[in-house]
């Protein structure tokens, strides 16, 4: 099969690699769809993955194409979508069923290979039926989308009525805001940089945007709220200034989730640690999304349901469409910041007929 192999960091080729076999429980899916994660950049060019070689991707969308051994849940031309993560089932988290704290995970995309290819195999229990209505390109988006509500979630406070400042509009943001929209928030604010997001924000319906560049968000936020703060700041950039102005924009009693990967120190004033104590802020940080090996409500099934029944709109962020035989192109330019890109889906170079 078609595979973009990283081989070292930055070393990646177009080849062709032996397709998955299946053992008891698997399931090979065709993809039909990977987004390119803004982690897969600097696994990509800077830090590298887990071992060598390596197929990266790990938001991805497919259709069965076939199934191992005692697998009766799926059939060959099921669209689904898989949870990259996958879990030991031994440690006390997963006792509990919370994967994403698993002491021993493996990881579909870093750990071990992902979805830039034609096919992958993952167990059984980390497949969701793609529900009617919702295409593939959508689908694709369900990981991120999960990551968002998830970080929404994590503040564990009603958003009714509420104000929410989000610091970086990529798309991580743009779903982040999405989901305190749905949730009841009041005012949502978004901050970046970059001109072409904060458009692609109004787009969305979003009228709070702000640029940081000419704007100090923390002077809007007060202006915006009486000089009371949001009620919740998600920080969804990873970079030292936007984790100052999330935290220095929170009113009292206020919470801030920690969403974005930091991609250098960052260093507190004392004095803005001395305004988080005497606010009495919460600050939690978030990582990946919940899951259900029982089919339970989880931050997935949420996220599919909210796509099929049109209140989570994610086909707008959509900016590219690329086929793996041209793919290492568009993640240099990614890397380079050379060409305006929100989401960017990667799919075998020779469509599925299915």
């Amino acid at each position: 099969m078609e595979a973009l192999v990283l081989h070292g960091v930055g070393d990646l080729r177009l080849e062709q690699i032996p397709i998955p076999q299946l053992a008891d429980g698997d399931v090979r899916v065709r993809i039909g769809f990977c987004g390119v994660c803004g982690s897969d950049i600097p696994r990509i060019f800077v830090k590298g993955t887990y071992r060598f070689p390596t197929v990266c991707g790990h938001e991805f969308a497919g259709i069965v194409d076939a199934c191992g051994p005692r697998v009766d849940n799926f059939a060959p031309g099921d669209p689904v979508v898989v949870f990259p993560l996958l879990w030991c089932g031994k440690c006390s988290a997963c006792e509990q069923g919370k994967y994403v704290q698993c002491h021993d995970y493996d990881y579909l995309g870093s750990r071990s290979d992902g979805a830039f290819a034609e096919y992958i195999v993952a167990p059984k229990e980390n497949l969701i039926a793609v529900p009617a209505g919702v295409t593939l390109e959508e689908a694709a988006m369900t990981e991120p989308a999960a990551v968002a509500l998830h970080a929404v979630r994590r503040a564990n406070t009603t958003l009714v009525g509420k104000s929410v400042a989000i610091f970086g509009a990529g798309p991580i943001g743009l779903m982040t805001a999405q989901w305190a929209s749905i949730m009841g928030a009041a005012t949502v604010f978004l901050f970046d940089i970059v001109a072409e997001k904060l458009e692609l924000a109004k787009q969305l319906g979003f009228d709070k945007v702000f640029n940081t560049t000419t704007e100090t968000p923390v002077d809007v936020v007060n202006a915006h709220t009486d000089g009371k703060g949001a009620h919740l700041c998600i920080e969804a950039a990873g970079v030292p200034a936007t984790y100052r102005d999330a935290l220095g924009s929170v009113g009292r009693g206020g919470s801030v989730v920690l969403l974005g990967n930091p991609d250098a120190d960052v260093n507190l004033p004392a004095a803005l640690i001395s305004q988080l104590m005497r606010r009495e802020v919460s600050i939690f940080g978030t990582w990946n999304s919940d899951y259900s090996a029982a089919g339970n409500d989880d931050d997935w099934r949420t996220v599919l349901q909210a796509m099929a029944s049109g209140m989570l709109t994610l086909t707008p962020l959509i900016t590219h469409k690329v086929p793996l035989a041209n793919s290492t192109d568009i993640l240099h330019k990614m890397r380079d910041k050379s060409e305006f890109y929100a989401k960017v889906l990667i799919h075998p170079s020779v469509v599925s007929r299915q």
